[in-house]
């Protein structure tokens, strides 16, 4: 009997595909009825490559090589997912299947996972597409009951792999190109970029730039405190016809940019009576929509501290393991307008009621009142703003499931009762509020005190806001008219601040919001909603942008290094702009929904972006210079050589009176300006990290000059050395606590942290430990705290030297020795013991 092979994105959608349709048997990975068998893939299965005629095996990053523009593209298995693409081509080539069910997400990635399988297996079967937008059961049953035919999908097929070949060709040849440039002159100095990665950075290039060129202005406000009949209450000058920021972004209604004009109106309003009138009036504040996954992000970071990444892991846990949110790659914020029947049960879980065994009844019982509440009033009703087909693409918003949560450590507990209480809130009604604007005249001069009182908590109680006013509070109470007595009169003066520097938080907006930097109409149309990357990937381009050492993160900030401003410093010198700005991005979008509607061909699509490839490659390729003009700054300590002014320019630290020079590149990294400044001032830097040795791995190292000025690796002085070396004097150092083995003094010394007996000839005692582990910077802080508790903070940067995969522990001492000690993990569901054979 023929069968129907139906391929999932995931595992999660096959068996709920399963389930819905019924009668099928389950295998290990696929289940099988007599009609149907269902598969899935586990997100991408292959990725592009050059075909293997056409890659250059050596030389590969030189000019000679460039453009690499293959007639087609090969499709390469990814390895931690080879297996499953192995089932999948094996269910494929079954002689029982004679046609194929694109059943994975959809949209323009859902379409493309599918067409690299069927296009690597060659497949000749044929293909029809199931298009939900929901995964609601029936929706599943309704789904198959209209199932489109593979071809009506074309336009929206070839969108994704116009999309997919053209980042290829972008990433590849711009990466390649301008890493030659860089190493013309001698060593290899990977530059990387990409049509999302480096307008990014171009973003937050750009806002440095602004806080780095801000100069601050003085301003003064006038604050009156008046008594009133019921008391005393506080008012602010301000100007009545001000209509707004106009020309100056900084203009404010309270702000005096003269001193003197604040003073006049202190003098004019000192010890004079006031008359008082003030206007009420109810204001409304409905929750904030439902997650998609970038605003989670953004909220955690905000909230949390948890970077993009971090976010995305725990709602992929609580996803994948834990079953109790919905899938989190999302960009939409409504539900399906099918979902009120899901939505009531996951209610009915939430009050604790029917949610099994072994769930967690603490949690459940924070949500339980309000569960309740929403089920009770029947407030789960049709609503455009939460239910809303139109604004669901591939996937709906981030909700609770009606799953109850079981055994979630800490970070996941978190994340959950976030997204839970959002959930929540959106039923309830708004809250209600009574804003007061009380104006004070005196002399004539305004002042204005405003008041906001919380009347009604709303959906506010959800998150345990009931009894909270605004900022201002409840105002005294005064009659209309009243006459005051002012007080006091203060002049406060003040500055302008630069913007802030970007967070996770609002480099995620930024970025989702990048439309709005567009000029042009039609591609500012195209990108409204799309931004720069998709939710899915944002994250990653983030921690790609801080592993390439382009950012750093301090803190919540994210902070572009010098190799940031060298990059932008570069692509706009060889003129090469379009990677550095949104607008490639919302041209790409335009052509790509056209080639969706038919409008514009896949062969139209890549000759342009073929021609663009060339472009940018012959820009590099034929600059008559090593180096690029830029706003470069001039360093503060002079030439250890004449004395002079020392010049950085695009790729050296250039004496302006000698030949002496610095390169800014040294084994793959790139040195900051205060780093250079502190080499030439103190002789030594560091230790620093990141340089990469010719196998490319990566080392810390300190920097010093030698006697010829020049700069060296400092590894630490030999131990043999050491032996012969004076005794070291530690008099005037701080100690950091006491050695665990001879409980002498231990001191930072170097490129470690050494016990004072350990140095010397003298020595007694071998205990150190570097000031950098595995990448790891371990600060004097950190040291003194593990001396003195025996362990150090979470530390999250350690790099492992097999995997190269980042880590998280705590550094311990243990027997006189450094040690690592990892986060403990809360312990997994038990699964049902299975039943013992009965032994021979």
């Amino acid at each position: 009997m023929s069968k129907k092979l139906i391929i999932a994105e995931k595992p999660s959608v096959a068996s709920d595909i399963a389930k819905a349709l019924g009668g099928f048997t389950k295998h290990d990975d696929y289940f099988e009825s007599d009609d149907l068998v269902i598969s899935s893939a586990v997100g991408h299965l292959l990725e592009l490559s050059c075909p293997e005629e056409f890659e250059v095996k050596r030389g590969k990053w030189s000019f000679a090589h460039l453009p690499v523009i293959p007639p087609h593209f090969a499709l390469n298995p990814i390895e931690k997912s080879a297996s499953r693409l192995k089932v999948l081509l094996k269910l494929l080539k079954r002689k029982d299947v004679d046609a194929l069910v694109n059943a994975c997400d959809a949209g323009r990635e859902g379409e493309l996972i599918f067409n690299y399988i069927v296009q690597h297996a060659a497949n000749k079967k044929p293909v029809q597409r199931l298009w939900l937008q929901s995964m609601t059961p029936q929706a599943i049953r309704d789904g198959f009951a209209r199932l489109r035919p593979g071809s009506e999908m074309q336009g929206l097929a070839d969108a994704a792999v116009c999309r997919s070949e053209s980042d290829w060709l972008v990433g590849i040849n711009g990466t390649r190109a301008m890493t030659a440039f860089n190493s013309k002159t001698g060593g290899f100095h990977l530059t990387t970029v990409g049509r999302v990665q480096t307008p990014t950075l171009a973003i937050v290039v750009e806002r440095e730039r602004k806080i780095r060129d801000f100069k601050s202005r003085d301003y003064w406000e006038v604050e009156a405190d008046f008594g009133a009949k019921a008391g005393n209450y506080t008012g602010k000058w301000f100007d009545e016809s001000f209509k707004g920021k106009q020309d100056d972004e900084h203009a404010r209604a309270d702000r005096l940019w003269e001193a003197a004009r604040a003073e006049a109106i202190k003098a004019a309003t000192s010890g004079k009576p006031g008359i008082v009138s003030e206007e009420a009036k109810p204001e409304t504040r409905l929750s904030p929509l439902l997650f998609d996954l970038t605003s989670l992000q953004r909220e955690a970071n905000s909230r949390f501290g948890f970077s993009a990444k971090t976010t995305l892991g725990l709602a992929q846990a609580l996803y994948e393991k834990h079953k109790v949110l919905t899938y989190p790659r999302t960009d939409s914020r409504c539900l399906p307008e099918d979902y009120i029947a899901t939505v009531k049960e996951t209610m009915r879980v939430l009050t604790g009621e029917g949610a099994g065994k072994g769930h967690d009844e603490v949690l459940l019982a924070r949500y339980s009142p309000f569960a309740h509440q929403i089920l009770a009033r029947n407030w789960v009703l049709p609503n455009k703003r939460i239910f809303n087909n139109a604004k669901v693409s591939d996937h709906f918003a981030i909700i609770p499931t009606p799953q109850a949560p079981k055994n979630l450590n800490e970070a996941e507990q978190k994340l959950y009762d976030f997204v839970v209480r959002r959930f929540l809130s959106v039923f309830f009604p708004a809250a209600e509020y009574m804003v007061t604007t009380r104006i004070t005249r005196v002399e004539g001069y305004p002042f204005k005190t405003e008041g906001k009182v919380l009347v009604n908590p709303g959906w506010l109680a959800v998150h345990g806001k009931e009894g909270q006013t605004g900022d201002e509070g409840n105002l005294i109470a005064v009659d209309q008219d009243e006459k005051v007595k002012t007080e006091e009169v203060t002049v406060k003066a003040n500055v302008t601040k630069p913007p802030p520097r970007y967070s996770e938080a609002t480099l995620l907006s930024a970025m989702e919001g990048a439309g709005k930097m567009v000029d042009d109409e039609e591609l500012k149309a195209a990108m409204a909603g799309r931004g720069l990357g998709t939710p899915a990937t944002r994250a990653q381009i983030i921690e790609n942008l801080i592993g390439e050492q382009y950012m750093l993160r301090e803190g919540r900030e994210l902070i572009p290094t010098a190799k940031a401003f060298n990059l932008m410093t570069l692509l706009n010198g060889l003129g090469i702009k379009e990677l550095t700005q949104p607008e490639l991005t919302g041209d790409w979008e335009w052509k790509l929904g056209r080639i969706e509607k038919g409008e514009f061909t896949r062969d139209e699509f890549m000759r342009e972006i073929a021609e663009m490839t060339r472009h940018m490659v012959e820009r590099a390729k034929t600059y008559d210079s090593d180096t690029i003009p830029g706003d470069f700054g001039i360093l503060q300590t002079p030439c250890p050589k004449c004395g002079g002014l020392i010049r950085e320019t695009y790729k050296k630290f250039q004496c302006s009176d000698c030949d002496y020079s610095l390169w800014k590149i040294v084994a793959g990294r790139q040195y900051e300006p205060a780093e250079i400044e502190t080499l030439l001032s103190e002789r030594h830097v560091g230790p620093l990290i990141g340089f990469r040795n010719k196998m490319g791995r990566s080392f810390s190292a300190a920097i010093k000059l030698n006697d010829e000025h020049l700069p060296e690796f400092d590894f630490g002085q030999d131990r043999a050395d050491e032996a012969n070396a004076e005794p070291v004097d530690f008099s005037g150092h701080e100690s950091l606590g006491k050695c665990p083995k001879c409980a002498a003094n231990v001191y930072d010394h170097g490129t470690s942290y050494v016990c004072e007996k350990s140095v010397g000839p003298e020595k007694s005692c071998d205990f150190r430990s570097g000031k950098i582990i595995l990448q790891q910077p371990v600060d004097s802080a950190q040291m003194k705290k593990m001396l003195e508790t025996g362990k150090t903070d979470l530390l999250r940067e350690f790099i492992s030297n097999r995997t190269k995969r980042k880590f998280s522990a705590y550094l311990v001492v243990a027997e006189g020795k450094v040690g690592f000690e990892f986060e403990k993990k809360a312990p997994a569901a038990k699964k049902p013991a299975a039943k013992k054979k009965a032994e021979a």
